[in-house]
């Protein structure tokens, strides 16, 4: 009923910029917060950036300053910049919407997680 797909991942080296970017389209009445988690293998799930439907945003500490997240109605983006080696990591995006049915109701989605390779 909803999908959220992630896109623009890749390999860049120490310094460089990476945007990724991903839609959340379906069923959907409205969404709430968009964000962006990254998880490395055998370790939880990290929250990297949010962003909620008025704008208001949060960063992990590890990334202020270097990473911003916007949105344009069903698109969020992470504009990552002076990439590190230890922003290597499979980033995943979340949309937290309302389903349109009846009744409609609140759920968070992930999109299939895409990679990240920071390296020289």
């Amino acid at each position: 009923q909803v999908q959220v797909v992630e896109s623009g991942g890749g390999l860049v080296q120490p310094g460089e910029s990476l945007r990724l970017s991903c839609t959340a389209s379906g069923n959907i009445f409205s969404i709430h917060e968009m964000g962006w988690y990254r998880q490395a293998p055998g370790k939880q799930r990290d929250l990297v950036a949010t962003i909620s439907s008025g704008g208001h945003t949060n960063y992990a500490n590890s990334v202020k300053g270097r990473f911003t997240i916007s949105r344009d109605n069903a698109t969020v983006y992470l504009e990552m910049n002076s990439l590190k080696p230890e922003d290597t990591n499979v980033y995943y995006c979340n949309a937290d919407v309302t389903v349109a049915t009846i009744p409609p109701y609140e759920y968070g989605y992930w999109g299939q997680g895409i990679q990240v390779t920071v390296s020289s």
